[in-house]
């Protein structure tokens, strides 16, 4: 599907992004707002999430805001509604968090999930519904790079709680013939994601301490790998695969280059013109659940929707520094 077909397909198209006041489903609704798509955003505004408004700021009075959860089953049906597209995005990511409060973990990605779908099934089984997975599901790595056909070991909380989710997705489509599809994300970054803490992802706390003058904190020796997906890499497969017939039913990696720590971090700093970097013990409690070095394999998504990474690693910590010297005082 080339970029003309995936403007075509969405053009004043109705489509529902839950999550959608969060970093990815944010960035969603503006790409899909400037496609002329007919944006509906659902999103309880957790202050431990990702959640912020000025995520929204130049599309707020051209998209539709609910605040609602995606446990309540009434706002849900009325959102779902004529809904051509779902992008499924709501969740709890915080791996430390899981296991601080693991009831709301399972709450919000596995049980709000199986409510929202049912709510679906009931008011609209034909929508097209993509669903925000993560590499965490697969654990420490016995092979590298990871394919689909990796045991899964997680090793916190949320890596059970959203292969749960996920499961859901899959099984609504199988039984019941709706078209679902999963996403598993890998570390994503970009512009308005969260970064006034370490609570979501490491990439956003150390930005944070590039932008403050500080030393970016490396746990460990730093030569973790990973992979790094850019946010508008990611917003390009959800826009595939939900129209694409070929990822009806699918689970899908995404990826990118493996890149170790220590040279993610000097990047950054070059990037950035300044700063510097410090190797510090892993607290305990980050230690226990790391998954030492992945990176995945996305061949399959390659294969079946024409998906794969396009911006380089320095082009997108460039574009994300310009978004928060411009804008640091809402996200900082």
């Amino acid at each position: 599907m080339t970029i003309m077909d995936i403007a075509a397909t969405y053009f004043r198209q109705k489509v529902l992004i839950t999550g959608g006041a969060g970093f990815i489903g944010s960035n969603l609704a503006h790409k899909l707002t400037a496609l002329g798509a007919d944006v509906t955003i659902v999103d309880n505004l957790d202050p431990d999430s990702g959640a912020n408004l000025f995520n929204l700021n130049g599309i707020e009075k051209t998209i539709r805001f609910i605040q609602a959860d995606i446990n309540d089953e009434s706002q849900m049906a009325l959102a779902v509604k004529g809904q051509k597209f779902m992008f499924n995005l709501a969740g709890q990511t915080s791996h430390l968090g899981s296991m601080q409060n693991p009831f709301k973990d399972l709450n919000v990605n596995s049980v709000g999930q199986l409510r929202l779908l049912e709510v679906c099934r009931q008011n609209n089984p034909e929508i097209s519904i993509v669903f925000a997975g993560t590499r965490q599901v697969y654990g420490r790595p016995k092979y590298l790079p990871v394919d689909e056909n990796h045991l899964l070991t997680p090793l916190d909380n949320n890596g059970v709680s959203k292969r749960a989710g996920e499961m859901y997705h899959i099984v609504y489509n199988r039984v019941h013939g709706m078209t679902t599809c999963v996403l598993r994300m890998t570390n994503v970054y970009g512009p308005r994601m969260r970064i006034k803490d370490d609570l979501l992802t490491f990439i956003g706390w150390w930005f944070h301490q590039l932008l403050a003058g500080k030393d970016i904190q490396i746990f460990g020796d730093g030569r973790q790998v990973r992979d790094i997906n850019y946010v508008d890499d990611v917003i390009r497969a959800l826009l595939l695969c939900a129209a694409h017939p070929s990822a009806s039913g699918k689970i899908y990696n995404l990826g990118g280059a493996p890149i170790n720590l220590l040279d993610l971090a000097r990047l950054m700093i070059q990037v950035n013109g300044s700063g510097g970097y410090a190797l510090v013990p892993f607290p305990e409690n980050r230690k226990s659940i790391d998954i030492g070095d992945y990176y995945g394999d996305y061949s399959l998504i390659q294969k079946d929707v024409g998906w794969q990474p396009q911006v380089e690693l320095e082009a997108g910590i460039s574009n994300l520094l310009a978004f928060y010297r411009m804008y640091k005082e809402h996200y900082l």
